[in-house]
């Protein structure tokens, strides 16, 4: 199943480190670092189906880059 399939849109933070298969200090960090977009205001954060999707891709592009 993809995160396309699933009918949420937006996820916690929590959520997101669950899917992203990460930590909440990685995930704070790629968020700090500008690599994995978020809306919302203060401590409700939420990150879109889309940007997971954005930040997957990035990682892909850097192992691509890498190899």
């Amino acid at each position: 199943m993809t995160v396309h399939e699933l009918p949420k849109r937006l996820f916690t933070l929590a959520e997101t480190a669950h899917i992203l298969s990460m930590g909440r200090t990685r995930l704070f960090a790629e968020i700090r670092d500008g690599r994995l977009d978020t809306v919302g205001t203060g401590k409700n954060r939420r990150v879109t189906v889309d940007a997971i999707d954005a930040y997957v891709e990035l990682l892909k592009h850097e192992a691509e880059d890498a190899a």
